[in-house]
């Protein structure tokens, strides 16, 4: 018996694909394991099957949530250790194959089947493991020799539930699948202009009032007056977590191994806040401010009070205070604000920032608490032990990490579940962007860029889903899968161990597994993919020519530089694919073509997605000269910009005859304000 309870763990060899193999079986396991080898026989788990539990300090509670996914499969447990048609799950010191507290060996012999770990968390991954093994194989599971642990520890989803509120049901059934695949933190958005969802007991108007709008939607909410109204209102839409409610979920997210994460937003998305608390803004008037006033006491001492009551609430050690998209406007023209940087020495309304982020981290760190936020806290110098988000790109990691500071990567390009998972026009209306599932697949959260002792400060990788225009929990799971699923195996599988091509064949299995158990999930094997100009190069008279910028193009979005028009490239569904340049409502460039050139065309495409401000032209001018200094004009434009739901594109172009040597574009967007434009490619023949 004892060769089965305590197998010797010889790693034979590395499954670098997503499924372990040989000549006689194969197995497919997400995420893919750190090493798997496929071995003669099968284990029948039937109705006689026991299930041990050996090793002090296990948890059985959890072992029991970890079965209770298994379906049909007959699950009971044994007292003593039976000698066969057993599985023995043990909680072991140290293991000599992993090093993970998370990780666990697994080793399936036709007559017993051992699980070991140095933590229940372990023994919860391996039982996911098992079950998917078991699934497989119709309850005949099939031998193999496992180790595996987790490449990150950190391994989340962020929810937002302020702009849409969701029920604690909702919540436990996410967290049921994703702790599945061994996604282990769950973000809560708990709070933002569009609603706060958690009782504070100390302030009840937060969620009497500020839990509460009219319009059901974000959208309409948002393009609408943006008030909020009593819960008593007979057309009140919005809801709240009590505080027992929270005690619940987090007890259920406890026994599958998840960590919830509170987020409660400063000094900025806090219009529901000022709005209940008006004296807590720099005007002191409701509907007016959205960021707190910093250099008012009584602000720190309602922030403290909440945080106490967060603190007392949640066990996580992270707890996340937002920090972005502060407006920082009226702080530099408020008497408190002044007061406060005069007194404090600080330099301008970034430090001021700062000084609220250094005074909260210290009231976190006093009750043992760790300060998460995202990257616009290091803006004004961030806190000396506050974790960073970085979101903006993976700029703010990189800066985070080099001072010190762990970082968890979820970049806005790939880690942005609001965005288009497929041709916009296929696909609900969302707030832009456009994340395939390989493009999620296929990203790295560690940056090329780090050393390998700065690597280790990235602590993991997290997908968000904010919900502006997910009105419903069917629109959110659809947006939310597969590709939390390909996140999970990002932050859990090594890069060797990754392979597009697997994962691809497996997730087309998993889809309508997930689908049978009653999630709604995007239907990958429909999918359109890119566009279709993005798809190849284009060869023209201008490509590779050099560009003359009379306007700059927005440093924030600069796609390949000063090279985006001329490269050969053209963009895709959305312009955070890097083929897309910006620009701040105007463009003027001069394209010099070497020589004089018999022109025939001359066009460029530009994106609209109203969503972001992202419009069309509204006029368009297209020159040419012999010399670069007298231009000729070959065509002006008008089009008249009409706002609507769609992502659209449009080509503004001239055909004809000509010859020239300089090509002039210009493109204006006349009278909206705080719009931007997207061109990819002037193509020229």
């Amino acid at each position: 018996m004892k060769k089965f309870l305590f197998p010797l763990y010889c790693i034979v060899s590395a499954c670098l694909v997503s499924s372990c193999s040989d000549k006689q079986a194969t197995v497919e396991l997400t995420p893919t394991p750190l090493s798997c080898t496929v071995d003669n026989g099968t284990f029948n788990w039937n109705n006689d099957t026991w299930i041990t539990l050996k090793g002090s300090g296990i948890d059985s509670t959890i072992i029991n949530t970890a079965f209770k996914s298994s379906g049909q499969l007959p699950v009971q447990y044994a007292k003593t250790v039976p000698e066969r048609n057993m599985i023995l799950l043990e909680r072991v010191e140290q293991l000599p194959t992993v090093h993970h507290p998370e990780g666990y060996t697994l080793t399936v012999r036709p007559e017993t089947i051992s699980i070991q770990a140095t933590s229940d968390a372990g023994l919860f991954y391996g039982v996911q493991t098992l079950l998917q093994l078991a699934k497989a194989g119709g309850g005949k599971v099939q031998a193999v020799t496992i180790a595996d642990e987790p490449r990150f520890e950190y391994r989340g989803i962020m929810l937002d539930v302020s702009r849409h509120f969701r029920t604690i049901d909702f919540l436990k059934k996410q967290i049921d699948l994703l702790a599945s695949y061994k996604i282990n933190r769950l973000h809560l958005h708990l709070t933002d202009g569009a609603g706060w969802r958690l009782e504070i007991k100390q302030y009840p108007r937060l969620t009497e009032f500020a839990a509460w709008r009219k319009p059901a939607t974000w959208k309409a909410w948002w393009e609408g007056e943006r008030q909020y109204c009593e819960q008593t209102d007979p057309e009140a839409y919005g809801g709240y977590y009590t505080q027992d409610q929270i005690r619940e979920l987090l007890e259920y997210a406890r026994l599958r191994c998840v960590t919830i994460i509170p987020e409660i937003e400063m000094p900025s998305h806090s219009e529901e806040v000022l709005t209940a608390y008006p004296e807590l803004s720099c005007t002191h008037e409701p509907y007016k401010q959205g960021d707190f006033c910093i250099g008012n006491e009584k602000t720190f001492e309602f922030l403290e009070n909440v945080l106490s009551e967060v603190v007392e609430l949640f066990p996580s050690q992270y707890i996340h205070i937002g920090g972005d998209e502060a407006s920082k406007a009226s702080w530099k023209t408020c008497p408190l604000c002044q007061a406060r940087m005069k007194k404090e020495g600080l330099k301008d309304v970034d430090e001021l920032q700062s000084y609220l982020i250094h005074r909260i981290e210290r009231f976190l760190n006093a009750k043992g608490k760790t300060l998460l936020g995202w990257d616009e806290i290091l803006q004004g110098g961030v806190a000396p032990n506050a974790a960073v988000m970085s979101w903006r790109g993976e700029e703010g990691g990189i800066k985070a990490v080099r001072d010190g500071h762990p970082a968890i990567m979820t970049p806005g390009e790939y880690c942005y579940f609001d965005a288009y998972q497929d041709a916009p026009y296929s696909q609900p209306e969302a707030i832009g962007g456009y994340l395939p599932l390989n493009k999620m697949y296929g990203y790295d959260p560690v940056p090329d860029s780090l050393s390998q002792e700065e690597a280790k400060l990235i602590k993991g990788v997290q997908g968000n889903l904010f919900a502006e225009y997910i009105p419903t929990d069917e629109h959110m799971e659809y947006m939310l899968y597969p590709r939390a699923i390909a996140l999970a195996e990002v932050a859990w599988t090594q890069p060797a161990n990754k392979s597009w091509d697997s994962f691809r064949q497996r997730i087309l299995k998993i889809i309508p597994e997930i689908k049978a158990k009653g999630y709604n999930t995007f239907d990958y094997s429909q999918e359109i993919g890119n566009r279709k100009e993005a798809l190849e190069p284009i060869e023209h008279l201008a490509k590779d020519k050099p560009v003359t910028f009379n306007i700059p193009y927005w440093e924030n979005y600069p796609a390949n530089g000063a090279k985006t028009l001329t490269d050969g490239l053209r963009g895709g569904w959305n312009y955070n694919d890097k083929r897309w340049l910006g620009y701040v409502k105007d463009m003027d460039v001069v394209i010099d073509l070497g020589e004089e050139t018999t022109l025939h065309s001359i066009g460029a495409d530009f994106m609209q997605i109203c969503g972001p401000y992202v419009y069309m032209p509204a006029q368009v001018i297209i020159s040419v000269s012999q010399d670069g200094k007298e231009y000729s004009e070959l065509t002006k434009i008008d089009h008249k910009i009409v706002k609507d739901d769609a992502v659209s594109f449009k080509n503004f172009g001239w055909t004809g005859e000509t010859s020239a040597r300089y090509v002039r574009y210009q493109a204006m967007q006349g009278d909206i304000q705080g719009s931007v434009l997207f061109v990819d490619e002037i193509v020229v023949k």
